[in-house]
């Protein structure tokens, strides 16, 4: 689907939204090692209103320098993608199923997630944003649950300190795809839904600025449920009033 003019109109400037982007090793018109971000994921953040950049996720000498990377950005969006390695959290990294470690991504995302959480950055964290969120916060994750999440779609109640998610209604109907989830939370982060299998599904986290955080996949969903867009109108809304 092409993307949309979302909210910005009369020449004024949309929020500028940072994702870093994900390693693949399988992109073959990139002679298959690349950096991408999700195209419907991009394009969500186009209709909600924000105008997105992919950033290079790196280390070395000024790669973990938000202050800088981050000038000109108005809020950070943590995507989601593959594991992040359990050493970071004192699971067992030789598990079968883990998958998609990568030392460079998972340092840059750790990195930027402490910035955001520390500078009053807006921020809304999805999937694998949440479980980096949830370990930088003293957190740890279930390194593979009993019952995967991959390719499920289900119903989940709000509770009713879930207003910050911006959703006008107290379910919502969410698409998941994962095989870990929240074991123990972190600091200063309140759940605000779960699943019926007791998967914790959405926080807010206490932060100088907006952040939020989902289990659920609001991109695979938006065309057809208003209330994904609502999530992401509600952060795009957010990094404006900070800029």
């Amino acid at each position: 689907m092409a993307p949309t003019s979302g909210g910005a109109s009369g020449g004024s400037r949309r929020p500028r939204i940072a994702l870093l982007g994900r390693y693949t090793e399988s992109a073959s018109a990139l002679r298959y090692r690349g950096v991408v971000s999700s195209r419907a994921l991009l394009e969500l953040v186009w209709a909600a209103g924000g105008d997105p950049v992919t950033l290079l996720p790196a280390t070395g000498e000024g790669a973990l320098d938000w202050s800088s990377r981050l000038a000109g950005i108005d809020g950070v969006l943590l995507a989601g993608g593959g594991d992040l390695d359990p050493r970071h959290y004192g699971g067992d990294h030789e598990h079968e199923s883990v998958y998609d470690v990568d030392a460079v991504q998972d340092e840059a995302d750790l990195s930027l997630t402490a910035y955001c959480l520390d500078s009053g950055m807006p921020t809304l964290a999805v999937c694998r944003g949440m479980h980096v969120v949830n370990v930088v916060r003293g957190g740890t994750l279930v390194v593979d649950m009993p019952e995967h999440h991959r390719h499920t779609v289900q119903d989940v109640s709000l509770d009713d300190e879930a207003s910050p998610l911006g959703i006008e209604s107290a379910a919502v109907r969410i698409s998941c795809y994962h095989h870990q989830a929240i074991e123990r939370l972190g600091e200063g982060m309140r759940v605000v839904a779960t699943a019926e299998d007791g998967t914790v599904e959405a926080v807010v986290v206490e932060a100088p600025a907006w952040t939020v955080g989902v289990q659920w996949h609001p991109e695979d969903t938006w065309t057809t449920d208003p209330r994904q867009r609502q999530l992401m109108t509600r952060f795009v809304a957010e990094s404006a009033a900070e800029r």
